[in-house]
């Protein structure tokens, strides 16, 4: 119900880039991910609250993907039932 889409992935490597469409009830778009190994190199918003989704994306990188799974998944935003970081926690889920 409140799952993010794959809407493009790349491998280089041991990098992986992809972004995902978010599911809807919340207010970012999409979210743009760069993952080295198992460790967060980036992590973009298209749309969202600006400063939280600002404060996100420098707060990440260099954190580990399931650290940030841990800490972000299940957050709700105005009983909406996911946030913008709910949906980024799902999206990193789906980056094996």
């Amino acid at each position: 119900m409140f799952e993010v889409i794959p809407v493009a992935q790349e491998k280089d490597g041991d990098v992986r880039r992809a972004s995902f469409q978010t599911c809807g009830v919340v207010c970012s778009l999409q979210i743009d991910i760069e993952l080295e190994g198992d460790t967060i190199r980036s992590v973009r918003y298209t749309g969202g609250c600006n400063g939280n989704t600002q404060g996100l994306s420098a707060l990440l990188p260099g954190m580990k993907k399931d650290d940030v799974i841990a800490r972000l998944e299940g957050i709700d935003c105005k009983g909406r039932g996911t946030s913008c970081p709910d949906q980024l926690a799902r999206a990193l889920k789906m980056m094996e």
